[in-house]
Order: C-alpha cells, then sequence, then structure tokens
C-alpha cells in the first residue's frame, strides 16, 4: 500500500530542515571564531564552520543524510579535538582535572588546600579527578565517558547530537559537563526500564562528578516511585547515595578544609578569588548590575526549585519522556538563573532534551502486577 500525502511529506521534511540547521551553524562558528581571543575557540570555530558548510551543501543536495552528519562531526569534533590536543591546547578545566588526577594519586586528595588564584581551584567533585589519573589528555575520557553513557540510555541520532555546537564545542576544547549530562541521562534511562539498581549507579557516579549530577536524582526516584513503588525508589536512592559517597568521603576525609574551599566556597562566590564564570544570562546579569541582584537571583532560583519539587510531588513524571522533559526544564531554570553561569551550562537540558525526544514510542513501560513490579 502507497505512501500518503502526509507520509511522503513527513518522509522528505529532514532535509530541507538539516540543510538551514548546518548553514545557521556555519554562521555561527565561524562568527564564533571572529569575536572569541582564545584560540581554543577560534580554531574550533573555524574548523567547525567549514565542517557545517560543507555538510549544508551535503544536504542540499541528493546524496545520504548520513554524510552530511558525518562531515559535520569531522570538522566540529574529531579534526579540532585531534588538533588541539596533539598542539597541547585546552580550556583550563583540562589542566585542572589533570592537575587533580596527580594530586588524587600523590596524595589521595584532588585539592590544592589553600588555593589563592583562580587557577589553584578545583571546583569538581573528586570523581572528576579520575579522568585526570587515565593516561592521555581528559578530552578523551570525558569524551568517551559521555558517547557511551548517550548510546547506553538509547538516545537516538547520535551524531547530530554530537554536531550541534553546544556539545561540540566543549568536547574540542574542555568537556567536564558532558560526562556529567550523560550519566544524568543513563540514570534516568535505567529508571524508565524499571532498574533501580542501575539507575541508582550512574547517578551516584554523575553526582561524584559534579554537584548538578544531584538535580537529577529526586526526579529519578519520582518515576520510580510512580512506575513502580516505594521500595525500588529507596533502592535507588540508596545506591546513588552510597556509590557518590563511596567516591567523595575519602577526599573530604583527607582534606576536610580543601574540600570545603574548593567545591562549596569557591563554586558560590565565598572565597576572596570569585568564579570566572560569567555569561550574561539573567541570574549573572541580575548580579551584576542590580542592587541586591545577587540575592534576587538566589530567590529566583530558590522558587524555581520549589516549583520543579512541587510538580513531582503533585503530578509525578510517569514516562521517561516526562522525567527527561522536567528535568530538563529544571536544570535550564538553574542554568539561567545562577549568578555565576555559562553559556555551556545549556548542553545540560539540550542533551536531556534528545534523551526526551528520543524516547517518543520506545518508552518502556513497567508492566505485571504491583508485587511483580516491586520486585523489579
Amino acid at each position: 500500500m502507497g505512501k500518503t500525502f502526509g507520509e511522503r511529506v513527513a518522509g522528505c521534511a529532514p532535509r530541507p530542515v538539516e540543510r538551514y540547521a548546518w548553514a545557521g551553524c556555519a554562521v555561527a562558528a565561524t562568527g564564533f571564531a571572529l569575536v572569541s581571543d582564545p584560540a581554543t575557540h577560534q580554531v574550533w570555530g573555524w574548523s567547525a564552520g567549514a565542517g557545517y558548510a560543507l555538510a549544508a551543501l551535503l544536504a542540499w543536495g541528493s546524496g545520504p543524510l548520513w554524510a552530511a552528519r558525518a562531515v559535520a562531526v569531522a570538522g566540529s569534533v574529531v579534526l579540532p579535538l585531534v588538533g588541539l590536543v596533539a598542539a597541547g591546547l585546552g580550556q583550563s578545566e583540562v589542566a585542572v582535572v589533570e592537575r587533580s588526577g596527580h594530586l588524587l594519586a600523590a596524595t589521595g586528595s584532588p585539592y590544592v588546600t589553600a588555593p589563592a588564584a583562580v587557577g589553584d581551584f578545583n571546583p569538581y567533585l573528586p570523581g572528576m579527578a579520575l579522568f585526570g589519573v587515565l593516561p592521555g589528555d581528559p578530552r578523551w575520557w570525558t569524551g568517551g565517558a559521555f558517547l557511551g553513557a548517550l548510546v547506553a540510555a538509547g538516545v537516538r541520532r547520535v551524531g547530530p547530537l554530537l554536531a550541534c555546537p553546544l556539545v561540540a564545542l566543549p568536547l574540542a576544547v574542555g568537556g567536564v559537563d558532558l560526562p556529567v549530562a550523560g550519566l544524568m541521562c543513563l540514570g534516568l534511562a535505567q529508571a524508565g526500564r524499571g532498574r533501580p539498581g542501575l539507575a541508582g549507579l550512574a547517578l551516584g557516579a554523575a553526582a561524584a562528578l559534579k554537584w548538578t549530577g544531584w538535580l537529577a536524582l529526586p526526579v529519578a526516584l519520582a518515576l520510580i516511585a510512580v512506575r513502580q513503588g516505594g521500595r525500588p525508589a529507596l533502592r535507588c536512592a540508596g545506591t546513588c547515595l552510597g556509590s557518590g559517597a563511596a567516591v567523595v568521603l575519602p577526599s573530604a576525609l583527607i582534606d576536610p578544609g580543601g574540600f570545603f574551599r574548593n567545591v562549596v566556597a569557591f563554586p558560590f562566590g565565598l572565597t576572596a578569588t570569585t568564579s570566572p564564570a560569567g555569561s550574561p544570562l539573567p541570574g549573572h546579569l541580575l548580579a551584576a548590575h542590580v542592587p541586591g541582584g545577587t540575592v534576587i537571583a538566589l530567590a529566583l532560583l530558590a522558587v524555581g526549585a520549589l516549583l520543579i519539587g512541587v510538580s513531582l510531588a503533585v503530578r509525578p513524571p510517569e514516562t521517561l519522556r516526562a522525567a527527561a522533559g522536567r528535568l530538563a526544564l529544571g536544570v535550564g531554570l538553574a542554568t539561567v538563573l545562577m549568578p555565576a553561569t555559562r553559556f555551556g551550562y545549556l548542553v545540560y537540558p539540550m542533551v536531556l532534551a534528545a534523551l526526551a525526544h528520543g524516547a517518543g514510542h520506545r518508552d518502556t513501560e513497567v508492566t505485571g502486577r504491583p508485587a511483580e513490579r516491586n520486585r523489579a
């Protein structure tokens, strides 16, 4: 039986969308190279701009779309990453992760006890230092962990996601937020598949890397509780807290002062040295230009968190798509309202939105009688 007109139109839709998307990315990346000062950003912008432009040309023709996507990934991720690693260039977080790995191996703590300059601080939780212990540039490992988590979570169309500028740029120049975002997706996906123990392990791993990883736990617990019951949700929470604590507590106990100064005081602006994070998003603009703006931004942040929490209690997500969308909304609000924030943090809601979109009709439902669900 032949396809209907609507089905034929839907089947043709990706090509015009992608040709304009790649063209827009080419303009954005080239403009980014022209206005950015860091050499890493310039290298990425010129390479990505050329890759996106060629991808747009390929999408404009009649060739397969996978070829255009492959060219976009090569130009925006593979070539700049290989070139920057070979040249020893990277954003400051790469050096922070490398140093923290060396400190962890030598002293058992990844932190400088009395940091003074910005470069001395390590705002990440101890799990991030493991990427600095492994051989080679940390970007290979953070990018590999991100890609592996996305594949395990079942995110569809990983190639276009990798080529998206918000993902491709950190993959090439830094990338410490990417494994956190990937593990958050994996934790939610395992919760949606009715595997509370595996969900807890993935979320515990994310929570041991950065504070942002903890944001996924209440959403995953709400999803598990509404679909399987309270006991599986408690199992997930216990596994997450136990695995996260197993990574974080040893370093915190070895050097409690250094741990507090680096991962609590510095990110929250409680040190004489302030965080350089300051993209012109609403929270930062309030803090920088409005009297009492920091308090206002933090109050709005608290209100947003409260509303998300109330929504989880009143109307908990019943599907993976709903859970990923709820978490994307919450992390997006936190990103734009934090007084010290960066555009790069928008990678979290974007990757979570990709998980929500990819869940769709494949969103696994836990079936069976209540007793069977509790044993899942």
